[in-house]
């Protein structure tokens, strides 16, 4: 009956790190999507340049809350070389995210017409998939 308890506790444990993790990136939606737009609409630069800007520094930030919120369990007393190294594997295996997002922003923007900050999200959420899965088992694995 314990282990049962345990594999209950585990998943609900996993489902309310995922719910974290989402809450994380719809934030982090809102950072990428305010930086594409400024760096589009303010600064001029073509959308998939400034979509690749902005999917950094949404990077950057998704990361910073993960660590400290999403997956405060599995990193607490680490070292900041041992951050460091999470935040290089978050950062590949999102730039590989990145990689879909842009592919799918652009296609949806030049091939269907779509508005560039709806594209956008579209592909954000493709990415997601990806990102949490990879992250979960490489990042911040046990």
């Amino acid at each position: 009956m314990d282990s049962l308890k345990r594999i209950y506790k585990g998943v609900i444990e996993e489902k309310a790190r995922f719910l974290r993790f989402c809450l994380v990136g719809l934030s982090g939606v809102g950072v990428n999507l305010g930086f594409l737009w400024l760096l589009t609409e303010h600064l001029g630069l073509f959308y998939l340049i400034s979509a690749v800007f902005s999917i950094e520094i949404s990077i950057v930030y998704n990361f910073i809350l993960n660590e400290f919120w999403t997956f405060r369990d599995r990193v607490s007393h680490s070292s900041d070389k041992i951050m460091l190294k999470r935040m290089i594997k978050f950062n590949l295996i999102c730039g590989v995210g990145a990689a879909i997002n842009v592919l799918v922003l652009a296609a949806l923007t030049e091939l269907i017409g779509l508005y560039y900050l709806v594209s956008a999200l579209f592909g954000i959420g493709v990415a997601t998939l990806w990102n949490y899965g990879m992250n979960i088992k490489w990042t911040w694995n046990r």
